[in-house]
């Protein structure tokens, strides 16, 4: 009956179009780009809950606070702490490893904020855990959401993280506020931003958004 609430909810109340169904793996990683509102996680939740999926999303530890916590914990949240990343992906994958079903969503921007490199914990976990990762999407222009297709790793997280930002550019996507989206990859710290629908070699100001 959630589900069904949920699916309601997110394509006759909100308008929104569910794009595939869930990961058929018992263990997967899904991310989810582009990461710039709050407002993703609602999506994304009403969209898998919908269409019969339970994924996990990591919640800094802090939040899981009385009467939070035992909310948090049923919309599939798991603390971590965020200050210890080698902590985190240890954590993660003992999780995968010890569970039946485990599927983990996550943003690999890491932050709403605009940023040119995006985080490599999500590749260190599915190469460590051997899973499968998938490129989950809200597109917000179109109002289109998916957990997307599979994306095979090579093991070189440079390249893998370049790959997967160009498919993502393929799709052409919009998130709830663009100005915050950047979605080519560059290692060089210093490389300017490029982002979708704005004049590129400008970097663009970091700002919070909700």
């Amino acid at each position: 009956m959630w589900s069904k609430i949920c699916y309601f909810i997110l394509t006759k109340i909100m308008g929104w179009t569910a794009a595939d169904g869930p990961v058929p793996e018992e263990k997967c990683i899904i991310l989810g780009v582009p990461h710039t509102s709050m407002l993703d996680f609602l999506v994304s939740y009403l969209y898998y809950t919908g269409v019969g999926g339970h994924a996990k999303v990591m919640i800094k530890k802090d939040a899981f606070f009385w009467p939070l916590g035992p909310i948090m914990r049923s919309l599939g949240g798991v603390p971590v702490d965020r200050k210890k990343a080698t902590g985190v992906v240890k954590s993660m994958v003992e999780n995968f490893n010890n569970a039946e079903h485990f599927q983990l969503a996550l943003s690999p921007e890491g932050t709403r904020k605009l940023i040119k490199k995006w985080k490599t914990g999500f590749h260190y976990m599915a190469t460590q855990a051997n899973i499968p990762v998938y490129l989950g999407f809200f597109d917000w222009g179109r109002k289109v959401v998916g957990r997307g297709e599979k994306y095979i790793l090579t093991g070189d997280v440079d390249a893998d993280l370049a790959n997967i930002q160009k498919l993502y550019e393929g799709m052409k996507m919009t998130g709830r506020h663009p100005e915050q989206y950047c979605y080519n990859y560059n290692s060089d710290k210093n490389a300017p931003f490029e982002v979708p629908g704005r004049e590129k070699g400008i970097i663009y100001e970091r700002k919070n958004s909700k």
